[in-house]
Parts: C-alpha cells; structure tokens; sequence
C-alpha cells in the first residue's frame, strides 16, 4: 500500500510562522526512499522518477528547515539547515500506511485557512538545531493528481497549468488504498479455500444417498445393488489416505488438495454418464471419485501444518472440518429440489461443476507455504513461523521412527474409536428414528440434517476454547487431552442416557448432544497430528484416518449383524465402551509436544 504526500510551496501559518522562508524535508521511514525538499518560490512541472535531481533557489544558511516523518500522521519533525536539492532516491515506499497527506505552508491566513492544524505538541518558534515540533493536521483534499510508488521509484502525471497550483509536488499515492480484501490475513484465505473444499467434498459424497433412490428405480437396481454402488466409493477412498499425505508432504498441500478436488469433481460430472453405460462403469467412476477425496484430509493437514501457527490451530481447523458437515447440510437440503426440478443428473452435474469455481481461486490465492507466496506480509510471515525457520519439503518417510511413537499409536488407535461411533450414528440414525422413533421418512430426513448442524457450530466452539486455553499458557498436552476427552466421553454419556429415554423429542435431543460433544475431537486429536510432526503431518493423518475409515466400514457391518440378533442397545454399548478404551489410551500415551523431526 503505497503513501501519498503533496507539497506546496506556500509560505505556512503556524506556530512557528515567524519564520518567513523556510523549506520542509520529507522522508518516509528508515526502510523507505522518499525524500523531498520543497522551497519557496520555485515551481516544479517535472516527472518525478526513480532518481531525479531538482534545482531549488538558494536561501540563506539561517532559513529554517522542518523535518517530517510521514507514516499515516505527520511524526518527529527536525530543524535543520535548508538544502539546495530535491532528491526522489530509489528505495521503496512503506506499503502499509492507511492515509493520504497533504502538506503545505501558507503564510495568507485567509487563502490558506482551509489547513488548520488539531494539535500542536512541543511546538516553538525557536530557529535551533534542536528544536522540535509535532504537528496534526487535517487532511483536506482540494486537488490531486495521479502518481504510483513502483517497487524501485516514484512514477507519476507531471502537473499542468489545469491541474492544480503549480507549486504543487506529488509525492507517492494518494489514490490507491487497498480495498479489506487484499488486507485480510493471508493464512486465513487459505483456512477458508481449504474449508470449501472439504463443503464441496462433503456435497459431492452425500449427492449419491439421494439420488440413488430413483437411479436404483431407473435401472432397477436390488437393495445388494445399492449396497455395493454406496460402498465403492470406499474402494479409492482407502486407497490414497497414506498415499494422499505422502505426496503432500513431497510435493505440498496446494498441489495434491488442487489435484484431489479436481479429480473428484470430474468424477462426479461422469457420474450420470457411468450409470447409463453399466454397472461396473458405475462402480469405477464411484472407486475414482473415493480416491480424489481420499487425498483431501491429508493435503488439508499438510498446508495448515506450514500456515497456522499453533496459537489458532485448533480454531483453523475445527473451521475447516465444520466446512464438511455444512457440505452434508447442503448437499442433504439441495439435492431433492434439484431432483424433483430437473431429474437425478441435474445433482452431480451442478455439484461437480463448483469445482472448477473453487480450482481456479485456488491457483489464484494459495501457496504450499509462506515461503512460497510473494504478497505475504513480512510480519504475518513472523507471526507464522514465530522465529522458526522453513523445513525443505520431505524426500522419505521415516516410517520405522513413526511406527515406533507411542504417540502415533495413540492417534492411530483413538481415531478408530471414535470414527466407530461417529459412522454408526451418522449411517444408521434415519433407520433408528424410522423404526425406534417411529418417525416418517420425510421427518427422519429432516433430523438427520440436525446432528451436522450441531457438530459444525460446537466444533468451532471447541476450536475457540482450545485455542484460548494455549494462549493463557495451557500447555498444549494438557488442551489437547482435555478436548479429546470431552469429544469421547460427552458421546459415551449421551449414547448411554438414550437407551434410557422415553419421549422422542428427548431421544433427538441426546443425539444432537452426543454429536455435539463428538465435535471436540477436531480440537484434540484431529489437531494433534501437526502437533507431533508438522513435517509428516499429512502422513500421520493418513495413517490414523485410514484406521477411522476402517471403523466405518466395519462399524455399519457390525451394527447390521448386531440388530439381527439383539437391540439398539447393544449398539450403543459397544460405541460406549470403544469411547471408553480410547479416552484411556488417549490420556495414557498422547502428547502435544514434537516427537518427530
């Protein structure tokens, strides 16, 4: 952002106006090259440039000089002896000043009665060397002309007789303030890229639960059908978690997050397409769509790794994962309009299509790290890396020292708990509202939208608190343990208070509470892999989250076995006492300081 003044060679009214001719001398800063001297009388119609020598009428060794230095207000001004050049040197200007100045003198109260100055501090009228003044001004703009600051010179419109007084010089620009936009912190623009992403992920996996009911009727599909069509997807998804953070970690976050949204999009346009040709078609196109999301976690991890500083992680990230339920929001509350209006392609068509939206934004505005982004701010990139320098990107994976830490083992093993719990509910609650409930399909379809409402508002909630507790000097340890425990046993309390309700008004109240107590896990051990290894962080979340997903698969299997011989309530015991075991190996043998290098 580049500062602006103008001089005008009027003679000036102010306490130290007893001094008829003198000359004002502006710089910008110790770090910036603008330096102007501007004397009585003499008139300037030249093009100021990066090194340019002006003449000025001599004056006599007694007239005085004041010193300014402008950043935003006019600071610490100097007498001194006059000079007998102006002098525009070829440093850069100071980009972040939020005003524009005009300086002049004026000696014609009544000409120049449109400056008058706020405040005056330590002023006097005295001719010393050490005399000091500091003024205020208002900032009144009667004319003004165009000049840009490049990053080597002052480039501008030389004045014209029309343009203004003649006496008048342009120093920087006055007419370019950059808009909040280009203000806003760097690393937040990559949270929010990042957290639509995971919206669009989310919008393009549930888009199938919906519009498989009239594919399955189109093509006449059996329920085995539906079964393994819903389950392919699974299939490429398994099979990029750990490949996912290996080549992030290799070869950055921007690349593989751009590749896997990308990849999944155009899946999910070829969607209507695979289902018209055949089955196995089908099933391929759903494999492919499981690997471009399979990437997606772990390629988060690794970019927030390099670009959070561990003071707003917890925060960063509960922001991003709630992008996931709220994707589940959308895509639950959009797809039957889209249905019902323009058939069940017209979904993955306008679903698939976002992604190109969000792709070319993200080549746009995002860099694997601070290093690699030019515009960033000096002092964001200070408050990012807190002292400590960049990493070169990894070329191996030590995966003997990972599988030896105890700490991975926690996140490994904490990570299947909880997903066994989480997949359950959120993959059998329709058919417990439906059948325990006797809820209709269209109210069930209603509630099943509540538990993801709640888990994206008590995620950033979470996200909050964590981030507050460290800054109050909480070690990040302790933080983490204590969210972590809250997203195991909040769950484990409401699931056992649900086998005991009678109304089901409550019953619906205890599941939003257990997946809005599950939510606190984003500021535990969905934080904790950047914690332990922020080099390896998309690896780490590769390795837990293919356990997580392998609790899925074989949580919804089990549950099925489980209903044929038993109750719901053995269903949630065996969640309950999953939440139990990992709250104990989690507060055991996790940690928040870094055990990998």
């Amino acid at each position: 952002m580049a500062m602006g003044a103008v001089l005008s060679s009027r003679s000036f009214a102010s306490p130290f106006s007893s001094v008829k001719k003198h000359e004002l001398k502006y710089s910008t800063s110790t770090q910036n090259n603008c330096v102007c001297s501007s004397v009585l009388g003499h008139r300037f119609h030249q093009h100021i440039n990066r090194t340019a020598l002006f003449p000025a009428q001599s004056h006599s060794r007694s007239t005085a000089t004041a010193r300014h230095q402008i950043s935003g207000r006019v600071q610490n001004p100097a007498l001194e002896s006059s000079s007998d050049l102006l002098k525009i040197s070829n440093a850069s200007i100071k980009r972040r000043v939020l005003s524009r100045i005009e300086c002049f003198r004026t000696s014609d109260p009544v000409v120049g009665g449109w400056l008058k100055p706020r405040r005056w501090q330590n002023s006097t009228a005295t001719t010393s060397e050490s005399a000091y003044v500091h003024p205020e001004y208002r900032l009144p703009i009667r004319r003004r002309a165009d000049c840009k600051a490049e990053q080597y010179g002052i480039t501008g419109s030389p004045f014209g007789p029309s343009e203004g007084h003649a006496n008048t010089i342009l120093v920087g620009d006055t007419g370019k303030i950059s808009p909040w936009w280009q203000q806003f912190p760097r690393r937040w623009t990559i949270v929010l890229l990042c957290f639509f992403a995971f919206l669009l992920c989310n919008m393009d996996r549930v888009n199938m639960s919906i519009a498989i009911l009239p594919m399955a009727s189109e093509f006449s599909w059996s329920p085995a059908t539906v079964g393994l069509i819903q389950s392919s997807f699974f299939w490429g998804y398994l099979l990029t978690q750990i490949l996912g953070g290996i080549w992030a970690d290799r070869f950055g976050g921007k690349v593989v997050l751009g590749f896997g949204v990308v990849w999944w999009s155009i899946a999910t346009v070829l969607t209507p397409i695979a289902a018209k040709i055949g089955l196995p078609c089908l099933l391929i196109t759903r494999a492919f769509m499981g690997i471009g999301e399979g990437v997606a976690m772990p390629a988060m991890n690794n970019i927030l790794s390099k670009w959070i500083p561990v003071s707003e992680r917890s925060r960063s990230l509960a922001l991003v994962y709630s992008g996931m339920y709220l994707g589940s929001v959308t895509g639950l509350a959009f797809s039957p309009l889209l249905i019902s209006r323009f058939g069940w392609p017209s979904v993955f068509y306008a679903f698939g299509s976002l992604g190109s939206i969000w792709f070319a934004l993200w080549q746009i505005k995002a860099h694997s790290s601070p290093h690699d982004d030019p515009e960033l701010s000096k002092a964001e990139k200070r408050h990012i890396l807190g002292g400590n320098a960049l990493k070169e990107p990894v070329t191996s994976i030590p995966w003997r020292l990972i599988l030896s830490k105890a700490p991975v083992w926690a996140l490994i093993i904490s990570h299947f708990c909880h997903n066994w719990g989480t997949f359950i509910l959120l993959t059998w609650m329709p058919t417990y509202y439906n059948q325990v409930l006797k809820f209709n399909l269209t109210e069930s379809g209603l509630l099943c939208v509540l538990p993801w409402l709640t888990m994206a508002v008590f995620a950033n909630l979470g996200g909050w608190i964590a981030d507050t507790l460290v800054q109050r000097g909480i070690s990040i340890t302790n933080v983490r343990k204590i969210m972590q425990s809250i997203g195991f046993l909040g769950p484990a309390l409401f699931l056992t208070l649900l086998s005991k309700v009678q109304t089901p008004s409550m019953a619906v109240l205890c599941m939003a509470c257990s997946q809005g107590s599950d939510a606190f896990s984003q500021s535990g051990l969905y934080s904790n892999h950047q914690d332990i290894g922020p080099r390896y962080a998309g690896v780490l979340l590769g390795l837990s989250n293919t356990a997580g997903v392998l609790a899925g698969v074989f949580g919804t299997a089990a549950t099925g076995y489980i209903l044929q011989k038993g109750s719901w309530d053995s269903v949630f015991k065996v969640s309950v006492a999953l939440y139990i075991l990992g709250t104990l190996v989690w507060n055991v043998f996790s940690t928040g300081e870094k055990v990998l290098e």
